[in-house]
């Protein structure tokens, strides 16, 4: 099973606190609603355990995950897939924006081929495949996203207000492929600062409040962190 886990965090922007914690974690088969009102830092809190921030002290690491080849700087790119809830899409077709990920994905030819053709039908993608991305509405854009993600199984996601600009109909398609995903042991962290129709799939929350983070219900490991030779561990703080 694999693992994100952030120990003894503090993030800061400039002299303002946005929130200190202890231990938090997430792995495989959790499905994890991140509350918060605007601007309390559920964004940012996606983006350090997706290795693209670091936080202001503390430490985070990965567990279950093979090493990294020995060019890719960041330890933590590419163990756990974020999406934006604006996200990027290339500069392409639909169908050119899906295949991008094939090289990333752990498995055979077949196999690409036919998830690819899943994620195109339960997105329903079909009638877009050749129009350029950059033309798709707010709700289109996010299908697309999760549909490319939805390709490459990733074993962690985070999902930053994924039905914000959808109509029902797109929040019932996500929710399919969302569905999938937890079936399939996708580890999920969704922000919402609402509830919404992906947060029925959760079975805990943290909530950002008073500049901390609570859990609930408390299933936090609560063992002393040592390092195994099993465990990549790095610090990340500047």
């Amino acid at each position: 099973m694999v693992k994100i886990i952030a120990n003894n965090i503090e993030m800061r922007f400039g002299s303002r606190l946005l929130y200190r914690f202890d231990r938090l974690s997430l792995a495989q088969h959790q499905t994890i609603h991140l509350q918060g009102d605007n601007g309390s830092g559920k964004t940012t809190l996606m983006k350090m355990l997706a290795g693209l921030q670091a936080p202001s002290s503390g430490e985070i690491h990965t567990e279950g995950f093979a090493p990294n080849p020995w060019w890719r700087r960041n330890p933590l790119l590419g163990k756990a897939v974020y999406l934006h809830q604006h996200p990027y899409l290339f500069d392409g077709s639909v169908a050119y924006n899906l295949n991008y990920v094939q090289p990333l994905c752990d498995m055979t030819e077949q196999e690409i081929a036919s998830r690819t053709q899943t994620a195109i039908e339960m997105a329903q993608l079909g009638s877009l495949l050749n129009q350029r991305a950059a033309s798709l509405s707010g709700g289109e854009r996010q299908r697309l996203a999760i549909a490319r993600a939805w390709i490459m199984r990733p074993r962690l996601l985070m999902l930053d207000e994924p039905t914000s600009n959808m109509d029902k109909l797109s929040q019932q398609l996500v929710l399919t492929m969302v569905s999938h995903l937890k079936q399939q042991g996708t580890g999920m962290l969704i922000s919402s600062h609402q509830s919404c129709s992906l947060t029925g799939l959760c079975e805990q929350t943290w909530q950002i409040q008073a500049q901390a983070i609570q859990v609930s219900p408390s299933t936090l490991d609560e063992r002393p962190f040592t390092p195994s030779q099993q465990e990549l561990r790095y610090v990340t703080a500047n």
